[in-house]
């Protein structure tokens, strides 16, 4: 979850690692290593996914890196939005399924 979440916060907008961090939390990522992120964040870069330069006129204290989602990031975005829709309604059908047995029987799963 963790890739796409970053792609999409850097779909909203260039954003510098920390506050991408930050902004994780409301993804439900938290507690990460931040070093585990800016990792995360080179990979992307080499692949081709976000672009980044130094800061160096905006920030009060030392240069800080920006980053920026590419085209091919933006389709990356739109493939893993698709994986993830798919299991969504994997997990949806398969609790439905659940629950109408759980309804309709003695609290037993049988197939």
């Amino acid at each position: 979850m963790i890739r796409p979440s970053l792609l999409l916060l850097m779909h909203e907008g260039p954003a510098h690692g920390y506050d991408l961090l930050e902004r994780l939390q409301a993804y439900g990522v938290s507690g990460l290593d931040p070093s585990i992120i800016y990792r995360i964040l080179r990979e992307m870069e080499d692949d081709g996914l976000i672009t980044s330069f130094w800061e160096e006129k905006e920030t009060q204290g030392p240069p800080r890196r920006v980053y920026s989602l590419t085209a091919a990031g933006d389709g990356a975005l739109q493939v893993y939005l698709g994986d993830l829709k798919q299991t969504r309604d994997r997990i949806d059908h398969l609790i439905q399924q659940y629950e109408k047995h759980m309804r309709h029987g003695n609290g037993e799963f049988h197939e």
